[in-house]
């Protein structure tokens, strides 16, 4: 049978509170009295001999399991785009296009509040993103308010921004990269691909050879969580034999249920860590946290909402099945969320620097404006179903 999109959003709705539950947790002991040891444990370095700085226990959350989640998320997609709700170009397009609308606007915006203080701004690319991991609860609480098609769309889009999230590391940001390392990977992807092309059905060859490329990108200089991305998509999504599952129906079964009662929660947990002590109405009125709050809680819904309406003005794409012009915009705001790939990139922008946790705090606020806005525009707002 089938494990759908449909079933995927409600087999994690449980997880969903536990991964919302897990970050609350997260921030409430980092502001305790047991912060210290929170923050030891976060801080432990992982032995990885083979790198020169190797990642704490807080960071190989974010780059090894949440490569799994990255998986199950682009598995999804690829279902959708061959039989789904993106089996059209003029359906992929559109979350493509407003990602990319997603991504321009908040870096413009950054750039703006910040002009003039060239010392902050290699932070112009903390609010392109937005995070699959915490948008998902939000849609999933919603239920009916949000369309089927519109949630792939969101989900879609999410996917497409981490996607470019981390080219624009890998342009801007990726330091010290090893080319062995990159060439690795190169021919681990070029076997990946040649084995879908042959049919292969063994899972455990593609598992094994996406953990030597998550090691080959992360030695590399790249964000290794990609290596889930590239192995969802060289996955066969089509069986040898009609009465069995595919190799990607399959991994997907085995992975989801440690993604949604896991992984998310533990990221979670992890994620939201950060000291609030030294937040104030001052602090956050500084260039670098109000330019990422502004960025994520502005400039993602106007660039996503914009960069849609111009799509689907120009005939390139159409609208959602089942989704309307403003249901797209309550939407477009819960893309202000920011987290995963924000802090990632705020780590490398201003690793060592006074603006790290000012950043953090900006991410926050904008994160919370969104997620708030959104839900209230999604939840209390009435309006028509639309769109082919």
């Amino acid at each position: 049978m089938r494990f759908s999109i449909r079933r995927f959003f409600s087999a994690a709705s449980g997880g969903a509170i536990i991964l919302l539950l897990s970050a609350l947790l997260g921030l409430l002991l980092s502001n305790s009295f047991l912060s210290e040891s929170y923050f030891k444990v976060l801080h432990l370095k992982m032995p990885f001999s083979a790198l020169d700085d190797a990642p704490n226990l807080a960071e190989f959350i974010s780059i090894a399991p949440m490569s799994l989640f990255f998986f199950v998320v682009i598995a999804e997609i690829k279902e959708e785009i061959i039989s789904g709700h993106l089996a059209s170009f003029r359906r992929v397009i559109l979350p493509l296009i407003s990602a990319l609308g997603g991504m321009m606007i908040p870096a413009c915006l950054y750039g703006l509040i910040t002009s003039g203080h060239l010392e902050v701004s290699r932070g112009w690319a903390i609010p392109i993103a937005t995070d699959a991991a915490f948008t998902l609860p939000i849609i999933l609480a919603l239920g009916r308010h949000v369309s089927e098609g519109a949630r792939v769309w969101l989900m879609a889009l999410a996917i497409f921004d981490d996607l470019l999230g981390i080219v624009v590391i890998a342009l801007f940001y990726a330091s010290h990269l090893n080319g062995y390392a990159l060439l690795a990977a190169g021919l681990i992807t070029a076997v990946m691909i040649g084995l879908n092309k042959k049919s292969v059905q063994n899972l455990w060859v593609y598992a094994s050879a996406g953990v030597v490329l998550w090691w080959a990108l992360l030695v590399s200089g790249l964000h290794p969580t990609i290596a889930g991305v590239i192995t969802g998509l060289a996955l066969p999504s089509v069986a040898d034999q009609p009465e069995k599952a595919s190799p990607l129906e399959r991994g997907k079964q085995i992975i989801a249920p440690w993604v949604i009662w896991l992984i998310l929660p533990l990221f979670g947990f992890v994620s939201m860590g950060m000291s609030l002590s030294a937040m104030s109405f001052h602090v956050l009125l500084a260039p670098v946290p109000l330019g990422v709050a502004l960025g994520l809680f502005l400039g993602k819904p106007i660039g996503v909402f914009g960069a849609t309406i111009m799509a689907t003005r120009l005939k390139i794409a159409t609208l959602p099945k089942g989704t309307s012009l403003q249901m797209l915009f309550g939407l477009s705001l819960l893309c202000g969320i920011g987290f995963t790939i924000s802090l990632f990139i705020a780590e490398l922008a201003f690793s060592g620097s006074d603006f790290l946790v000012p950043a953090k705090y900006g991410i926050l606020m904008g994160s919370l404006l969104s997620a708030l806005a959104g839900w209230l525009w999604l939840r209390f707002l009435k309006f028509p179903a639309k769109g082919v």
